[in-house]
């Protein structure tokens, strides 16, 4: 498979994950396939993959900015550092939306956090803290 087909798919796969998040929150199959975390765990699955295959045989490494460039000239660097994106960014807006179900906030009260995490990651989980501080007069919670 080549890496441009392996985007394709989790490109297509991800946001699928997210209309769900959005649009059906207490859903059935949203709570089995996004909220379980099984969604971003078939991704992590694919990093875990390409990483297997592919790590270390590129140039490039962690310990610099240049090093870190270096590992993006690749389409399976860009594929790995993509895919990685789509995983912890929707496993982030899964867990807004259970924690801010569990603290009382309103949906259309979430919806933005999700929105701003997917486009801008952690953009969308400051303001989904801001907005879970000011629904729960509590900026600290025990369960995060």
């Amino acid at each position: 498979m080549k890496p441009d087909l392996v985007f394709q798919i989790c490109n297509a796969i991800a946001p699928l994950g997210w209309l769900l998040l959005i649009f059906a929150p207490r859903w059935r199959w949203t709570k089995s396939i996004v909220l379980s975390g099984i969604l971003p765990l078939m991704l992590g699955l694919v990093y875990l993959s390409i990483i297997i295959l592919f790590f270390g045989k590129g140039e490039g490494n962690f310990s610099s900015l240049q090093g870190v460039m270096q590992l993006f000239t690749s389409p399976w660097g860009v594929t790995a550092g993509w895919v990685h994106y789509l995983v912890f960014d929707l496993f982030v807006g899964s867990w807004e939306l259970s924690n801010g179900q569990k603290n009382g906030m309103p949906h259309l009260m979430i919806v933005p956090c999700l929105l701003f995490t997917f486009f801008f990651g952690p953009i969308g989980l400051i303001i989904f803290y801001l907005l879970r501080a000011y629904k729960t007069k509590k900026f600290i919670h025990e369960n995060f």
